[in-house]
């Protein structure tokens, strides 16, 4: 086990090494950069005079050190991630962990609370339809699932915020940022309950689209387990179909899904743009959006960094919980 951890920390660094340089390449290829961006600022009167806009340029290249070739801006950069420095934001001129670090709770409380809610849904509805394949519960739950899948997220977060946003119909929900005004300084209780009347309609759309693909997985896993031999010798022991189901074909049944690891943990810190700019969230995704918007390359870097990190880190997680499901897996 030690070996294997060991030699899979090391393939880390250049898969690392090769992500980031890629997505360095693809940025510096887009067209614009923060010295046109600030031209085009200039030119609207924001920078002062119109007339000194090659001096702008020139200024913002030798501050962002653009003005260097890209193979040596790249290294500059690797240098300075060694150190767990990202960099100052090009936007606001602003640490980028800094900014990370205000951004990522709130996002972290999103995906947190979406993704238990799917699994604490999907699972128990899949285990449920694969010990009655073909019957009228089994269909139904497939269709409503599926219909649910089909809905696009942002005309859902539009229909909700017009039906319990004080839209057309019911003012039930707040569909602005995460706390109320004044908050901060409500006890504790009271705050978590604002937290969560904030939350809720946010929740709703990032849960609903994830049930129909884990159901019907792990729909898909079970009917493939329960009729293996072991199974039917179970019954045949006298177990119980309980035992039977959550003891010997339930954990066989849970390998496929353990690979879902490697990509929960990137999408916790990603965010969702989509829904946190309808219900003006400041969390990953709106970061990660505005940073593209306005050619802020540290915090575009850091996001695409930290998250080819942590796919790799859920990689190495699902390796290690494959073993740990099944004894028949050798981590060799």
């Amino acid at each position: 086990m030690k070996a294997y951890l060991f030699r899979r920390l090391l393939q880390i660094i250049p898969t690392l090494l090769g992500i980031t340089f890629i997505t360095f390449l693809i940025i510096q290829l887009a067209p614009g950069n923060p010295a046109t961006l600030k031209l085009q600022m200039a030119a609207q009167g924001e920078l002062g005079e119109r007339g000194i806009s090659e001096q702008i340029i020139e200024q913002t290249k030798q501050l962002y050190g653009l003005d260097k070739p890209v193979p040596v801006q790249y290294l500059l950069w690797v240098k300075r991630v060694f150190t767990f420095d990202f960099g100052t934001s090009y936007k606001d001129h602003r640490n980028v962990w800094d900014k990370i670090a205000e951004r990522l709770p709130v996002t972290l409380q999103l995906n947190l609370i979406s993704i238990f809610l799917v699994y604490l849904i999907a699972i128990p509805c899949g285990v449920y339809s694969a010990t009655r394949p073909e019957s009228v519960p089994d269909r139904l739950i497939t269709l409503f699932f599926f219909f649910l899948y089909s809905l696009p997220s942002f005309w859902v977060a539009v229909l909700l915020i017009m039906l319990f946003g004080g839209g057309d119909f019911w003012d039930l929900f707040p569909v602005y940022g995460i706390s109320s005004v004044g908050a901060e300084n409500l006890p504790f209780w009271r705050w978590v309950a604002d937290r969560a009347w904030h939350l809720i309609l946010p929740v709703v759309c990032l849960t609903y689209g994830g049930l129909a693909y884990l159901s019907r997985l792990t729909r898909a896993n079970m009917l493939e387990v329960i009729r293996e031999d072991y199974v039917r010798t179970a019954r045949a022991k006298g177990l119980s179909e309980r035992v039977v189901i959550f003891k010997h074909a339930f954990r066989n049944a849970l390998l496929p899904i353990v690979t879902l690891l490697a990509f929960l943990l990137p999408s916790m810190f990603g965010g969702s743009v989509i829904i946190e700019s309808i219900f003006s969230i400041p969390g990953m995704g709106q970061l990660g959006f505005e940073a593209v918007l306005s050619r802020d390359y540290p915090v575009i870097m850091a996001i695409t960094t930290i998250s080819a990190l942590l796919t790799l880190a859920g990689l190495l997680i699902s390796d290690i919980l494959y073993a740990a499901l099944d004894p028949r897996i050798k981590l060799g």
